[in-house]
């Protein structure tokens, strides 16, 4: 499969909401600044590797086989957000356009291993699922950090407070979107927490834990 073919796939997928609903031409064509005729020229080499449903006038849907593929590039992609943000430490503006990119690598071995490599990881850097090598979705609940246990662990998937101030606080703390989080421990008096993010122990108080959002598996 070539990286024009990913491309357009990854886009049917988003427009599709991930589901089985036609997706216009015309939104193709705009979401890939393209023109409508080289969107159904693409769309008729998808169809003939039954990538893709193309029901005239009435737009494109991916069939299984095409869904499959989607979620394989989308796993490739967010898997590379998670090296770039965690291992490289790269500013989380430069992250999707290199991931977009590295997702065109092909070599599922390298994918297994950098899944392996990263422990599994479930959520993008964007706060996003990542499914599994089978198409899958871990099962979670978003919960805020304050609300959860000591013992409790999951990953970062969005902040309730959006000022500039909160997120120079994570920036300098190194707290960001899909970084691990594990409560140590819980002060009764303040509600101040004792926190491992990755490897690091910090403590934070109740207010900044009330401002983070946790995604952590149901069970």
């Amino acid at each position: 499969m070539t990286s024009a073919e990913e491309d357009y796939i990854r886009t049917i997928y988003d427009l599709g909401r991930g589901s089985h609903r036609l997706v216009p031409t015309n939104a193709i064509a705009e979401r890939m600044a393209t023109t409508p005729a080289s969107v159904t020229d693409m769309v008729k080499k998808l169809a003939q590797k039954n990538i893709v449903e193309h029901r005239m006038y009435r737009g494109v849907r991916l069939t299984e086989a095409g869904r499959s593929a989607a979620l394989s590039i989308l796993r490739k992609e967010r898997l590379w957000e998670v090296f770039l943000v965690q291992k490289l430490e790269l500013a989380m503006d430069t992250v999707p356009e290199i991931a977009r990119q590295l997702k065109h690598v092909q070599n599922t071995t390298l994918i297994d291993k950098l899944e392996a490599h990263l422990d599994f990881p479930t959520v993008a850097p964007s706060g996003e699922p990542i499914p599994s090598r089978e198409g899958e979705f871990k099962k979670s609940i978003k919960r805020l950090l304050s609300d959860l246990p000591v013992g409790a662990s999951g990953i970062c998937t969005a902040t309730k407070d959006a000022s500039t101030a909160f997120l120079n606080f994570l920036e300098k703390n190194r707290i960001a979107i899909g970084s691990p989080i594990r409560i140590l421990d819980k002060e009764q008096f303040d509600g101040s927490l004792g926190i491992q993010v990755g490897n690091r122990e910090m403590r934070i108080s109740e207010r900044i834990a009330a401002n983070l959002f946790i995604e952590v598996e149901e069970g």
